[in-house]
């Protein structure tokens, strides 16, 4: 038995799960998410829970019962709290803001460089600080890593767009001759 898969999923009040054919869709105070849903794999909403149960015990449905049942888990926890993701720009004169849907990175290079966020994200801009907020864990996390590629961080002095709880390992540079 899968061990997340067996887990049931609570629903928060002022959430709502509705299990379709194709697709479950879940509706939230911050929005509405839909998930697939996979023919081994079966879904039971009773009490304020939603317990997933696969049909058969194939390789197949083994797979997908775990990763379905923490697919759903996400969708509940995006339309009720949401998901949020840290990054930190590290370099002398290196800025970030945030202009509308646009983010503006000053991290060494000639020009400043323009992201464009997709619907559905927000970011905000606190000094060196940058957070990605939004409802799908998926999308979130994309759109950080990213921003994060324009400048990845470098070892020996740590210069560039790191995630915040992200360490660095720092290398030691070379030594002068003796």
């Amino acid at each position: 038995m899968s061990r997340i898969g067996k887990n049931p999923i609570d629903i928060p009040s002022g959430v709502e799960v509705s299990v379709g054919a194709s697709e479950i869709q879940v509706k939230g105070p911050k929005g509405t998410l839909t998930t697939p849903v996979h023919e081994t794999v079966e879904y039971k909403i009773e009490e304020g829970k939603v317990f997933v149960t696969r049909t058969d015990d194939t390789r197949l449905a083994r797979g997908q019962h775990g990763l379905r049942r923490t697919l759903l888990a996400n969708c509940v926890e995006g339309v009720s709290k949401g998901f949020a993701k840290g990054l930190e720009v590290i370099g002398v004169g290196y800025k970030v803001s945030v202009q509308g849907k646009k983010i503006v990175l000053n991290v060494g290079f000639s020009h400043p460089v323009e992201f464009d966020l997709p619907a559905g994200i927000e970011a905000k801009a606190e000094g060196v600080k940058l957070t990605i907020e939004g409802i799908d864990k998926q999308l979130v996390g994309e759109v950080a890593a990213q921003i994060r590629r324009v400048r990845p961080p470098e070892p020996y002095k740590g210069k560039g767009i790191k995630y915040a709880d992200e360490i660095i390992r720092r290398k030691a540079g070379k030594s002068g001759a003796k």
